[in-house]
């Protein structure tokens, strides 16, 4: 989720490149630096934190003139946010710049390479080995070869595994700037007598309304002299169509959508896939992000408590499932708020898994104090790399879910379950309930998710419109089982958070000692329905309570699998979603209850990415 920009033309690059930051600062704030090409060199600044330490640093330290640079704010994936694993990252001879969103699942193996040939590396980050890559292969490139730098990006990313956008500059290429993308954003702008990178339009709208979108494995070459040239990683030329952007600045940064909400509903495919990519080794192993706990601690943990706050808490209810199911250890889920103040029962057998979005949560990281003063172990999952909570933490394994704007979250919920299904199988192959041909089984079911979750969205303009007469209910209740009972309670939460609306989650078992009370005529009612292919009898009860309640004048909103014909019957309305193995269900059943939330919010003409009285961060008991 970092920003990216480039830049190729006749005024001055910094203003241009920095002017782009500031558009795409949103997407990452652990950092930023620019590299410009001046008088036959590359020329950097970067430093840790907001773009303003950036612009300090620029003001005390001034670069000279030049008309080709790139610029890069940075959301931590490898390496802490500091100053030494900013972007950009330039080569062994300082002839090469790079900047780089995504991961390269490769980068150990090629970093033990690169120093196995005596190179020093000067950072902790995956990003660095493609510059001491892409100058060892500028140099194998015969120079009468047009394109020269492009050639070279061409034959590293042939080497590289995983997700990647790269943008990079060589001395010896001075009025170039070549970009490369696989499975991650990157956009190119036409101007007048200039030429754009960037992981987003917004960074160059206001220069530019003439883009191209680059696609899958495709290098692309900004040369002042020669436009712009795009090609396949092979060398072939690639297709491109150009397109004109028709939004406004305020939409651009927000991908066309009128709420960030929104636009990062839409990111949950991409990011689930990102919180994945690299975790199996080749060996059919997970592989967590920092692990300082011996297998032989993991082996005697007798219990686990998950501790987390609001979505984060429900997400851990969902992952209890499965970490019983796959390990067979007793698992409690805690409120953080409430953890300390109960004396939980802790020792050195204890795991406690802390989740947390920010990594800064307050009442999260005072429960995880107080675990560790009982000795317990700490695992976190966590989507903010260098943040207080994994710090403090025995082992860590970061959700990857980029930068999320608006308060109510939606793509760190779905990472942070995918990223407990690690931990659960990560914990069941150390212990030997899971053998490793069922991990990888269970790995391989979710890196189907995204394309389920994708499917899911493109599905949702009925949702939408749906959503849109229920927006002057006087309330909404929520029903599910096993796993769909959190999902619920995440349905309910969403539509409070954004809606200001009553809206409550229930055990649909549990409707008959109590809350059926709630519903009278035209009460809309949510059920998340189970697989009819689950397990037990759960499937039929759900059917069972769908009637209980429209038997008692209840609209009905039934989410079910694709195929599952028992419930029309009794629905007034089906939000259909893929078959999934049954521990999968929340990442796709979850999706348009998020829809759903923000377009009644929207209906009732409400911000849905700054709800009232909220917070991103709690940072306070």
């Amino acid at each position: 989720m970092c920003g990216i920009v480039g830049y190729v033309g006749n005024n001055q690059a910094l203003d241009v490149v920095m002017e782009g930051l500031r558009r795409l600062e949103y997407r990452g704030y652990d950092s930023a630096g620019v590299a410009l090409l001046a008088d036959g060199q590359v020329v950097t600044r970067k430093r840790a934190g907001k773009l303003a330490n950036l612009e300090k640093e620029l003001a005390d330290n001034p670069t000279p003139p030049a008309t080709a640079g790139m610029g890069h704010t940075r959301w931590a994936t490898h390496g802490a946010p500091n100053d030494r694993n900013a972007h950009p990252h330039v080569s062994h001879v300082g002839s090469v710049a790079v900047v780089h969103n995504g991961i390269i699942e490769n980068f150990a193996a090629l970093r033990s390479e690169l120093e196995a040939n005596g190179i020093e590396m000067s950072s902790d980050t995956d990003t660095e080995v493609v510059a001491h890559m892409v100058e060892a292969e500028f140099d194998a490139v015969d120079p009468a070869i047009e394109g020269r730098l492009a050639e070279a990006v061409r034959r590293v990313c042939n080497r590289l595994e995983g997700a990647f956008t790269l943008v990079l500059t060589h001395a010896a290429a001075p009025h170039t700037v070549v970009g490369a993308r696989r499975n991650s954003p990157l956009v190119a702008g036409i101007g007048e007598d200039e030429y754009f990178l960037a992981s987003d339009v917004s960074a160059f709208i206001s220069r530019t309304r003439r883009a191209i979108e680059l696609g899958q494995d495709q290098v692309v070459e900004l040369d002042r002299e020669r436009g712009i040239t795009v090609s396949d990683f092979s060398g072939g030329p690639a297709e491109t169509q150009e397109y004109t952007i028709d939004w406004d600045a305020s939409a651009a940064e927000k991908g066309g959508y009128d709420w960030f909400m929104l636009k990062e509903i839409a990111e949950q495919p991409a990011v689930v896939a990102d919180t994945l990519r690299g975790r199996l080794t080749e060996t059919g192993e997970i592989h967590l992000d920092e692990m300082r706990l011996s297998d032989d601690d993991l082996r005697d943990v007798g219990k686990i408590f998950i501790i987390a706050c609001g979505t984060s808490y429900y997400a851990g209810m969902v992952a209890k499932y499965a970490i019983e199911h796959w390990t067979r250890i007793p698992v409690e889920v805690e409120l953080a708020s409430e953890f300390r103040y109960r004396d939980p029962v802790l020792d050195r057998s204890t795991l406690v898994i802390a989740i947390s979005q920010s990594g800064e949560t307050m009442d999260t990281l005072m429960a995880l104090r107080h675990a560790k003063s009982q000795h317990a172990r700490i695992l976190a999952i966590c989507n903010t790399i260098g943040s207080t909570i994994p710090r403090e933490s025995d082992a860590v394994l970061y959700t990857r879910a980029g930068v999320e704007i608006a308060v109510a979250s939606t793509k760190a919920f779905l990472t942070q379950i995918v990223a407990c299904y690690l931990v659960a199988l990560y914990l069941g192959q150390i212990r030997g309930t899971k053998w490793g041909d069922e991990v990888s089984a269970v790995v391989g079911q979710l890196q189907e998710m995204p394309a389920a979750v994708d499917k899911v969205l493109d599905t949702m303009e009925p949702v939408r419109e749906l959503a849109r007469t229920l927006a002057e209910a006087d309330q909404i209740l929520f029903l599910g089982r096993h796993v769909g009972f959190p999902v619920a309670l995440e349905g309910a939460l969403k539509l409070k958070e954004l809606a200001y609306m009553h809206a409550e989650g229930f055990a649909a078992g549990e409707l008959k000692h109590g809350p059926i009370a709630l519903i009278g005529e035209g009460t809309p009612v949510v059920i998340v329905v189970p697989s009819p292919l689950g397990r037990d009898s759960l499937h039929g009860k759900v059917v069972s309570n769908i009637q209980e309640v429209r038997a008692r004048g209840a609209r009905t909103i039934v989410i079910a699998e694709e195929g599952d014909d028992k419930v029309v019957p009794y629905a007034d309305h089906v939000i259909r979603v893929p078959r999934t193995p049954v521990l999968m269900a929340p990442l796709v059943t979850t999706v348009p209850l998020q829809v759903m939330a923000c377009e009644i919010a929207a209906a009732r003409g409400l911000d849905v990415d700054q709800p009232r009285n909220l917070a991103k961060s709690v940072t306070v008991e």
